[in-house]
């Protein structure tokens, strides 16, 4: 059906209007009425008549106009679930359709605009980097899950002055950020050292100036970092004296036998040591190698009760709690020799043996393994530094056994801590996690 025009509609109505107003004189004038009462009465007629037909159309105008208004009103306080159910054929119609059409569209701006913000949202708050978004006045107006953990103990931030939070971090960190520095800084919590990256950078929001703090977790990237360094060293190590050691025990066993023929036991002796330390050389340079060459973990399940019964009677201790009833997924030689180290140290460490216990625990995330005694605990100084290679306390230690355990949890994607215990003693509590679980 053709549209009308507003305008047509009403010059239809006057034009009727003047019709009548125009054929009522002369039909009065042939009815005998007087001129000029007929044409007064004619046009008087035809206002009436124009009146009473343009009332519904500016009433129909006037009430889509104010539809066409509230919906406006409604697009700029930013509602835009509003529609218009004005079924007309002329041009406010048009306008009516229009104004539907952009509301549909605005509609679904809106909940693409808000499925990419909550996708962000999600995709930041999981991220492991910790943001902090700080407006002019150092109030904290955005910040994410890993940043509530790190710096207020999981709370909510924003809103905080980034003063708030300090007394919630370690002191080195609060320093840091501060100070607006850019790089590396460590510190320790709870007997555990850490490493982060920070990153400070402004720029301009909404005519204001805001500052973006990023802060990631750079530990276990250094300490992977850190321990290839070693491994190449150790490689190198190895290699250069087993090339020496192979032609120096040849040499000491061709020499004793040539001292024996000499009937000359002083001299055989001589060689005797030398062919002693040549071999306590190699024993030691091959543990290296070991922890050097470690292979990638060959995971399957095991169950703990055969795990259990293979440890105690290799080195005693007892066990604390039950069992889990699933069983573990890891390399189950890796991690025999991973426990077979630790309760090694822990008889080491001046430990009555019925002090020395293994507990195991699972849950849906990983499974936790912790040997405790009651040695003579470590100093923080040691604790800061007893993962690493070649590092030991020990006389005739080689700063292998600690070292090797780190490395076996970090190829099952796990980790190894460290503490004090209260009343004495050390506690090492080593976490794997389950398979595809991060």
């Amino acid at each position: 059906m053709p549209r009308t025009s507003v305008e047509g509609k009403i010059f239809g109505v006057v034009l009727i209007a003047v019709v009548v107003g125009t054929a009522i004189p002369f039909l009065l004038q042939k009815w005998g009425a007087n001129p000029l009462l007929a044409w007064s009465g004619g046009l008087l007629i035809a206002l009436v008549a124009a009146l009473a037909l343009v009332r519904p159309v500016t009433r129909n105008l006037n009430r889509g106009l104010n539809s066409l208004e509230g919906g406006l009103l409604n697009f700029r306080d930013g509602d835009f679930s509003i529609s218009l159910a004005l079924d007309r054929k002329d041009q406010l119609g048009e306008l009516a359709a229009l104004y539907n059409e952009v509301g549909e569209i605005l509609r679904r701006e809106r909940a693409h605009i808000h499925q990419r913000e909550l996708l962000l949202d999600t995709v930041i708050q999981s991220s492991p980097l910790a943001l902090l978004l700080i407006d002019h006045s150092d109030h904290i107006i955005y910040a994410n899950t890993s940043a509530r953990h790190l710096l207020h103990d999981g709370k909510a931030l924003q809103g905080h002055l980034l003063q708030q939070i300090y007394p919630h971090c370690p002191p080195e960190l609060a320093q840091a950020i501060e100070q607006k520095q850019d790089g590396l800084t460590s510190y320790l919590d709870k007997e555990d050292s850490h490493t982060l990256h920070i990153s400070n950078s402004t720029f301009v929001l909404n005519s204001q100036k805001h500052r973006l703090i990023l802060l990631r977790e750079m530990t276990r990237e250094l300490t992977r970092a850190e321990v290839q360094v070693w491994k190449k060293v150790i490689r190198l190590i190895s290699h250069e004296l087993n090339n020496s050691l192979a032609p120096i025990s040849s040499m000491a066993h061709s020499g004793k036998l040539l001292s024996e023929k000499m009937h000359s036991q002083q001299l055989a002796g001589v060689f005797d040591v030398i062919a002693d330390r040549c071999r306590h050389l190699t024993d030691f340079t091959q543990g290296y190698a070991r922890f050097a060459k470690l292979p990638a973990p060959s995971a399957e399940e095991v169950s703990w009760r055969k795990l259990v019964e293979r440890l105690q009677p290799l080195q005693p201790f007892s066990l604390r709690g039950e069992l889990p009833a699933r069983p573990g997924y890891f390399d189950p030689a890796q991690l025999e020799q991973a426990l077979l180290n630790l309760l090694k140290n822990a008889a080491e460490s001046g430990s009555p043996e019925k002090e020395i216990t293994l507990q195991i625990e699972t849950d849906a995330h990983g499974q936790l393994l912790t040997v405790s005694d009651r040695g003579n605990g470590m100093s923080d100084n040691v604790l800061q530094q007893a993962l690493l290679p070649f590092y030991s306390t020990k006389p005739q230690g080689v700063g292998l056994g600690l070292a090797l355990c780190r490395e076996i949890a970090d190829a099952h994607g796990g980790q190894v801590r460290l503490h004090n215990r209260h009343g004495g003693g050390l506690q090492v509590s080593l976490w794997l996690p389950w398979p595809d679980t991060p």
